[in-house]
């Protein structure tokens, strides 16, 4: 999940890179590190931490060029020793990597009987030694030696002190974007081309172990047999502006008060049946027998609740999977499958590697992403973009609730299509769908009553959160939001599923969240609440206007719009989301880059 960036060209490198990286914090930010070749010499800065301290204490000089890293540890803490880059035993080389090998183990112990000392306990210093073991005077031709040897999905970057004019990178099923002006006379690299500062540029992306040597004035593109490749390239114009908390103290807390304005945006122009062409016919869409959804954390409870709207809307079997563990299953596809694949990055390297199996089954695949030019929508036969805009906060908040809105309209044109929906029923519920925007600023309005909740129940240490059929999903994805930044216990059950075990941790030290706006199951909950009630166990319900019978129950009760079941998780995500941000404000938690996470999940 590490971030990658270099530059070379007419631009100060060190600025240049600096500023690149600051764009990709949230890919990790466990240490930063900026190398860079100055008087015919590798020169290199790195701090363990984040990149505001790197800035406050970096001293290199004039560079002729510079190679940047953003880490997300995996092998090796959180130490100088183990941040990027990372040079060779003979200092000629430097180097950044983002992703696994995984066979890292077995080629240090072969590369130290050679006598080749190491400083790290990373894998990414086994790339460096091995393309030193290799070089011969051509950088290319040593990475391309290095690369057989390797397992694993990666990006690198890789300079070398006797070559100051050429910047060499590579990639195997881990993003690398490169661009440049029209004249070539600066190039950039990045692990995400959002990154790119410039207004207008050409990009290309690395894929399949191609190997790109960069320099100013030239691109060559070589592929697995070290032959030239003409590579596509598309118009990027980046109108950047840096991201703003906008008066609010923290990106989260700015995010999930955009959206109102996220899934109206969501909605704009999806309406049936002018539905957006998504690059899958309607005959083939008629044809799906079956929908596989996959998606990881929030997609996948997002994924959770659209296969409950493809069942009840469009009546059609549907299921989700979560994808780190649907590829290595051996699930019964074929071209009557219709796949989507949820990821808010569209760089989830367990989604990806999950459709790229059902792909090799013959199903289409349709992404559902925030990202455009990201690697899921080359992928993908299809897709839709939640237009949520960027989100910050590693916490995913606006984009969760607009792939809900996405796959509701989703639904309703699936089943106009299919004729599944009577006319009265679907302007019914699209009448419903409108509401939502009113309703979530309900729940904003009411904001303070929640930080007050939060305040009462932020000493706990543990949690459950419960709900039934679409409260379910919901219940767990609150429950994400609380752990990711309060680092507190916090876990989703099905209510029914409470007295098969979960209740014998149940006590006065032990609350329940309860999510009660699912009307087809609000007798069941109100039961499963009194058992817990019985136990001791403090209540924080949050429930529709109406279901009175719940205060008789609950603690404490905050009053949510009330809406039909299938447009339920809207009002009560937000209100679960506010639960943990002022949860996590409360108890002093860095809440925008809570630690051992990053936005972007692109390791395994």
């Amino acid at each position: 999940m590490c971030g990658i960036f270099g530059y070379i060209g007419d631009k100060d490198p060190l600025k240049t890179c600096l500023a690149g990286l600051e764009q990709l914090e949230y890919r990790g930010y466990d240490s930063t590190g900026i190398a860079g070749i100055a008087e015919g010499a590798i020169s290199t800065y790195k701090e363990a931490g984040k990149l505001s301290l790197l800035k406050q204490k970096i001293n290199l000089s004039r560079l002729d060029l510079a190679i940047g890293h953003t880490r997300w540890a995996t092998h090796g803490k959180v130490t100088y020793e183990n941040a990027h880059p990372h040079l060779d035993s003979s200092q000629s080389i430097a180097l950044v990597h983002n992703g696994i090998i995984e066979n890292y183990d077995s080629l240090r112990e072969e590369l130290k009987s050679r006598g080749i000392p190491f400083l790290s306990e990373t894998d990414s210093e086994v790339i460096v030694q091995l393309i030193s073991s290799h070089y011969q005077g051509n950088l290319v031709d040593a990475v391309y030696k290095t690369l057989p040897l390797l397992k694993g999905a990666f990006a690198i970057a890789l300079i070398h002190k006797d070559h100051p004019d050429q910047i060499v990178a590579a990639a195997r099923e881990s993003p690398l974007a490169i661009a440049y002006n029209d004249d070539c006379t600066e190039s950039l690299i990045s692990s995400d081309q959002n990154a790119f500062l410039g207004t207008s540029l050409n990009v290309l992306f690395l894929m399949g172990d191609e190997i790109a040597l960069i320099q100013k004035g030239a691109i060559h593109i070589f592929d697995q047999a070290l032959q030239p490749v003409e590579k596509k390239t598309e118009r990027f114009k980046n109108d950047y502006k840096a991201p703003s908390k906008e008066g609010f103290a923290h990106f989260m807390r700015k995010e999930i008060s955009e959206q109102p304005q996220t899934i109206q945006k969501a909605f704009d122009g999806r309406f049936t049946p002018d539905f957006e062409p998504i690059g899958i016919s309607l005959e083939e869409l008629k044809s799906m027998r079956h929908i596989w959804i996959l998606g990881c954390g929030t997609s996948a409870h997002a994924g959770h609740i659209g296969a409950m709207y493809f069942e009840d809307l469009v009546k059609i079997p549907s299921s989700c999977d979560i994808a780190s563990e649907a590829r290595y299953r051996d699930p019964i596809l074929g071209p009557d499958t219709l796949v989507i694949a949820l990821s808010q990055s569209g760089e989830t390297a367990d989604t990806l590697a999950a459709l790229r199996e059902a792909k090799k089954q013959g199903c289409r695949i349709l992404g559902i992403c925030n990202v455009q030019n990201s690697t899921l929508t080359r992928e993908t036969d299809g897709s839709i973009f939640l237009k949520a805009g960027p989100e910050v906060s590693v916490c995913s908040t606006k984009a969760f609730t607009s792939q809900l809105a996405v796959l509701n309209l989703l639904a309703l044109h699936l089943s106009h299509i299919r004729g599944r929906l009577s006319p009265a029923l679907a302007v019914h519920y699209v009448d419903k769908l409108k509401q939502i925007p009113s309703h979530i600023q309900q729940v904003l309005d009411q904001a303070a009553d929640i930080e007050r909740l939060a305040q009462k129940y932020a000493a706990y240490e543990d949690f459950f959160f419960m709900g039934r059929r679409y409260m379910f999903p919901t219940a767990q994805e609150a429950a994400l939001k609380l752990k990711e930044i309060s680092y507190v216990n916090a876990n989703g059950c099905p209510a029914g599923e409470l007295k098969h075990g979960p209740l014998a941790l149940i006590n006065p030290s032990f609350p329940v969240v309860a999510f009660c706006a699912n009307i087809r199951t609000q007798e069941k909950i109100l039961s499963n609440l009194m058992e817990v009630k019985a136990r001791g166990g403090p209540i924080l319900a949050f429930a529709p206007q109406g279901l009175n019978a719940v205060a008789d129950v609950a603690d404490d009760v905050f009053w949510l719009p009330p809406t039909i079941d299938e447009l339920s998780p809207f009002a009560s995500a937000i209100a679960g989301q506010l639960l943990a941000y002022f949860i996590a404000k409360e108890r002093g938690c860095d809440i925008d880059q809570p630690r051992n996470l990053a936005k972007s999940v692109t390791v395994e």
